[in-house]
């Protein structure tokens, strides 16, 4: 017999969140409890309105798959997982919640941290870039200098001062920086000429320069671009990987967009198999759903685990960030604990 609490948060940003297609100050997800055996796993539903996604669209398909959790049970997670990834399209953060929820929930009745089930070493996690939302040119420094401890950095373009941001970062930092466009160009030739450019500055490489679902475009970029390209936007779940191989050089994994983390892991598989370089990346999310992704990440080649460290009020403890260095709960289960 599995129960399940369905409840709502909200976590404020300590600043202004803005990226090319919008902005926020304050985030509210549904988080959920699923109980059986006296065991809890918790899960996170970190949603993304770009995939049209809501508080309440999630909170419907959480309800939905309540029968099914009831009837269920809940250590054969392979299975069922599947068939809430079946129940209806979309609504991929809903699905998350759950399937880190049941993953929690069966690595704490195994008694080891997750990373354990998988068979990984967790000193071999990555170090994590810090994301720095568009905002006035001032404001981008100070969120840099706020960022001293972090080696590497992920600067959001897509505006129409690009060129202003990146002498700005230049101006007080020489750490690596990667550049995420979030879809914000539209032109395969402009967008060629702001990569050449970002070249000469030493930007490590692009991620998601143009708008999805734009792969014959981006496949004429790739063949001039000097910077490797990552795909986000184009990439959600396995099915998406095989056409992307001949458009992009790298994807970014991320469990909300993947729909948990059994999917994630397979993700990881087939885009080794096409020799893709990988990401492993999040929405702005609480420790749950951050420390939930960060134990794959000793498979990936690049993380962007910071989304948690956006946010002031945390309602979790979790995974650490020492100088950029991701270091993994030793707790069983994923390893977060509630504050009170």
């Amino acid at each position: 017999m599995v129960n399940l609490k369905i409840s709502t948060r909200q976590l404020k940003l300590k600043h202004q969140w803005k990226i090319s297609r919008g902005s926020s100050s304050e985030k509210e997800y549904n988080f959920i409890e699923l109980e059986s055996d006296g065991t809890v796993g918790f899960g996170e539903a970190a949603h993304n309105i770009r995939y049209d996604e809501s508080l309440e669209s999630i909170g419907q398909f959480i309800e939905s798959a309540v029968p099914l959790l009831k009837s269920a049970n809940p250590m054969e997670f392979y299975n069922l997982g599947i068939e809430i990834a079946n129940l209806s399209p979309g609504q991929q953060a809903a699905k998350a919640a759950i399937d880190i929820a049941l993953i929690d929930w069966n690595a704490k009745k195994l008694g080891i941290p997750y990373y354990r089930m998988l068979g990984l070493n967790a000193n071999e996690t990555p170090i994590t870039s810090y994301s720095i939302g568009i905002d006035t040119v001032e404001i981008m420094q100070q969120k840099i200098e706020e960022a001293k401890d972090f080696p590497i950095l992920k600067i959001k373009l897509g505006s129409e001062n690009d060129e202003e941001i990146m002498r700005a970062v230049r101006q007080i930092t020489n750490k690596t920086v990667r550049v995420d466009a979030n879809e914000g160009w539209t032109d395969k030739r402009e967008a060629l000429e702001k990569i050449e450019w970002l070249a000469t500055i030493g930007v490590e490489f692009i991620e998601q320069p143009m708008p999805a679902n734009h792969l014959d475009d981006v496949a004429w970029l790739r063949e001039k671009s000097p910077l490797p390209l990552v795909a986000d936007e184009d990439v959600k779940t396995a099915k998406d990987i095989p056409v992307l191989a001949r458009a992009y050089d790298g994807i970014n994994i991320k469990i909300m967009k993947s729909g948990g983390l059994q999917e994630a892991w397979r993700m990881i598989q087939l885009a080794r198999s096409l020799n893709l370089k990988i990401m492993l990346g999040c929405m702005v999310e609480s420790a749950l759903g951050i420390t939930a992704a960060a134990h794959l990440s000793p498979l990936v080649d690049w993380a962007d685990l910071d989304g948690n460290l956006l946010i002031s009020n945390d309602p979790f403890r979790g995974v650490v960030v020492q100088k950029g260095k991701i270091i993994l709960p030793n707790a069983t289960g994923i390893g977060i604990q509630p504050i009170e």
